[in-house]
């Protein structure tokens, strides 16, 4: 069965979002160039149910997009727990705000706007779960900024790491290239256990040991 076919079966037997996320995905492809890039559905709730089985007190977002995701992972956020969220695109930053508001998400919701590699050294705290979704070709160096910073048994989540399965193939443009060596940087990193999900473009998960 083809693999589009697939996903339209899962998502018909997946616990449908929440009204608010219906209406930020429907104005995320009323309002924005790319609308692919929100999480939807599926990964969706995929990251809401590892968010409250995990239930963190400290989440970083790398790359909030219009904010589905961050709102997914909102919904397992331990009482007076933090999320910080970064989203370089200073113009997507009303949308965002306005979710969170509806939400009414703005005291555990913090959101930073600008470079990722630049705010991520100024916030002085560790992490539960760490999910990676913003320019592929420096997710080397995000993993690098954050493992240490990540609490033992905690997450790092990072999406699109199939790259529409160009990691395998044997002539691979630069950003199949960087997710092929992210991906095998992660599997080889002693200090966490990984799995490799084929769901949507790629999710890897790992966990840190110690």
């Amino acid at each position: 069965m083809p693999h589009n076919l697939i996903d339209q079966y899962c998502e018909k037997h997946t616990t449908p979002p929440s009204p608010l996320l219906a209406e930020l995905l429907r104005e995320t492809h009323l309002k924005t160039l790319a609308p692919q890039m929100a999480s939807g559905h599926l990964q969706g709730a995929l990251l809401r149910f590892l968010s409250r089985m995990i239930q963190p007190t400290t989440v970083l977002e790398i790359g909030s997009f219009t904010g589905y995701a961050t709102l997914c992972l909102l919904e397992g956020l331990a009482p007076n727990g933090t999320i910080h969220t970064i989203e370089v695109n200073q113009e997507l930053g009303y949308l965002i705000r306005k979710y969170i508001d509806r939400a009414e998400a703005t005291n555990q919701i913090q959101l930073h706007i600008g470079d990722a590699k630049k705010i991520i050294p100024t916030l002085e705290t560790s992490y539960d779960l760490v999910f990676i979704d913003a320019g592929k070709m420096h997710y080397p160096q995000y993993y690098d900024l954050v493992i240490d910073r990540v609490n033992p048994g905690g997450y790092i989540l990072a999406d699109n790491v199939l790259w529409d399965g160009k990691v395998i193939r044997k002539e691979k443009d630069r950003d199949s290239e960087i997710l092929d060596f992210f991906n095998k940087k992660i599997h080889q990193d002693p200090r966490v256990e990984n799995i490799l999900l084929p769901i949507r473009d790629g999710l890897m998960l790992a966990r840190k040991l110690s």
